[in-house]
């Protein structure tokens, strides 16, 4: 599309569009950011009793979502450039962070919060993308459960741990004391609490 096509569209001149977003490449980037912003802000807020289930709830809705806007979706991950991180998709990732910090809370993460956001999020639109690529008639939903619950499972353990198949480790402890600590713990001082989120960091991910 044109600068002049988008400013008739618009009912305004060039230079009012260069004044608002710089140029028609950051237009584009708004109006991304806008639509995925709208998608962000529709996800409910974890519920305390299960956080787990939120970020499966929050997945589907995510694969949905591509399914519904495919042209919108491919333009939200076809403009990533090596070596620049996308802000929109780093809005995504907040959000998958935000619902997986009572889960690390409860004991639920083998993994930090950030790595277990990041494995999610590049799961999650690699799925999106591939449905999208299928066609309508032949495509197969349960490509999305299967990959879904499967990174699940690798990422969390379950709320009873006697019936787990992967019993929590040290490395999951470690994780949810690092996720219950905020500021400086009584009695630490701030050395001692950076020191202490230092080992808890390296016990979380001893590799």
């Amino acid at each position: 599309m044109s600068t002049r096509a988008i400013c008739d569209r618009a009912g305004v001149s060039a230079p009012t569009l260069y004044h608002h977003f710089g140029s028609k490449e950051q237009l584009i980037d708004a109006v991304v950011s806008h639509g995925l912003r709208e998608f962000l802000d529709s996800v409910d807020e974890p519920p305390a009793d299960d956080p787990v289930a939120h970020v499966r709830e929050a997945w589907d809705l995510h694969v949905q979502f591509g399914l519904e806007n495919p042209s919108f979706y491919a333009l939200v991950y076809g403009r990533t450039r090596p070596g620049r991180p996308c802000a929109v998709v780093a809005d995504l990732r907040a959000m998958v962070l935000k619902a997986l910090e009572p889960a690390a809370r409860h004991g639920r993460l083998r993994v930090t919060p950030e790595d277990a956001a990041a494995q999610i999020v590049a799961a999650g639109s690699g799925v999106a993308l591939a449905l999208i690529a299928q066609p309508p008639e032949s495509r197969d939903l349960s490509l999305s459960t299967q990959v879904r619950d499967a990174i699940l499972e690798s990422l969390t353990t379950s709320p009873d741990s006697r019936r787990s198949k992967r019993p929590p480790t040290m490395a999951t402890a470690a994780v949810g004391l690092a996720a219950a600590l905020s500021g400086t713990p009584e009695g630490f001082s701030d050395t001692e609490a950076a020191l202490l989120r230092d080992w808890l960091q390296r016990l979380a991910d001893p590799g």
